[in-house]
C-alpha cells in the first residue's frame, strides 16, 4: 500500500500531527492558529481541523504541508517516519529512512517566532485566568502568589505579543532572538501549570542563571 492509503489506515488524526509539530491544543480542542497571527485560540483540531479566524482546513496531511511548507507527498512520508507507519513506493520498495529536511535561515525564524507567539500566548491566557480566580475578596485577605504574578506580568506580555502582531519584521527578530531564553523559562513554567505545580516563574527548576544575553531563533525550534 502506498503512504497515502498507510496513513488513512492508520488512523493519524490532525490533532496528534498537530501536537507532533509541537502545537498545543486545550481541553476543548482548541490552539492558537499556526498560520496567521492568532492572538486567541482559534483553530478546532480534532480528527481534522479548522480555524475560525483564517479559514484554513484539512487533515493530518494538510496540516503538516501547511505548517513545513511541503508538497503532500512530502508531508505524507514525514508523518509516516514520525509515527513509524510503514509502506511501500510504487515499484514496491520501502521508502529509505527520511533525511532531515534542512530549513533556510527565514524558515528558522518562521518557526521560532511562531513558537514564541504561542507560548506568550497561552502564558498570557494563564495570567488572566489567575487574575480573575485569586483576585482578594477583602482588602485584609492575604494576596496569591498567582494573583501576584498575573499582576506583575500581564501587561508586559501583552506588551510582546503586539510587537510580534504588529512591529517591523526588524523589531520582531530582535525580540525573537533577544526574548528567546525567557520564552523557553516560560514554556518550562506552562509545562509545570499543566502538571499541578503552579510556583512562581522565577522558580524555574534552578535554570535562572543560565549563561548567555538570549538565543538565537534557531535555539527554539
Amino acid at each position: 500500500m502506498d503512504v497515502f492509503e498507510a496513513i488513512r489506515e492508520s488512523g493519524i488524526t490532525a490533532r496528534q500531527a498537530a501536537e507532533r509539530c509541537g502545537i498545543k491544543i486545550n481541553r476543548g480542542g482548541m490552539a492558537v492558529c499556526p498560520f496567521h497571527k492568532d492572538k486567541n485560540p482559534s483553530m478546532k483540531i480534532d480528527s481534522r481541523y479548522y480555524c475560525f479566524g483564517c479559514g484554513e482546513k484539512g487533515d493530518a496531511i494538510d496540516f503538516v504541508a501547511k505548517f513545513y511548507g511541503l508538497g503532500k507527498k512530502e508531508a505524507a512520508v514525514q508523518i509516516a517516519s514520525d509515527f513509524g507507519i510503514s509502506f511501500e513506493d510504487k515499484r514496491g520498495r520501502k521508502p529509505p529512512p527520511k533525511r532531515k529536511r534542512r530549513l533556510s535561515p527565514e524558515q528558522r525564524f518562521e518557526r521560532a517566532e511562531k513558537k514564541c507567539f504561542r507560548v506568550l500566548s497561552d502564558y498570557l491566557c494563564r495570567l488572566r485566568e489567575w487574575k480573575e480566580r485569586y483576585a482578594p475578596h477583602t482588602a485584609e485577605e492575604e494576596w496569591n502568589p498567582l494573583f501576584c504574578e498575573a499582576l506583575e506580568k500581564k501587561e508586559y506580555i501583552e506588551y510582546l505579543l503586539d510587537i510580534l502582531l504588529y512591529a517591523p519584521l526588524s523589531e520582531r527578530v530582535e525580540l525573537v532572538a533577544g526574548y528567546g531564553e525567557e520564552v523557553l523559562r516560560i514554556e518550562r513554567r506552562l509545562e509545570q501549570c499543566a502538571a499541578g505545580t503552579e510556583g512562581s516563574i522565577g522558580k524555574d527548576n534552578g535554570q535562572d542563571g543560565e549563561s548567555g544575553t538570549g538565543i538565537t531563533a534557531g535555539n527554539m525550534v
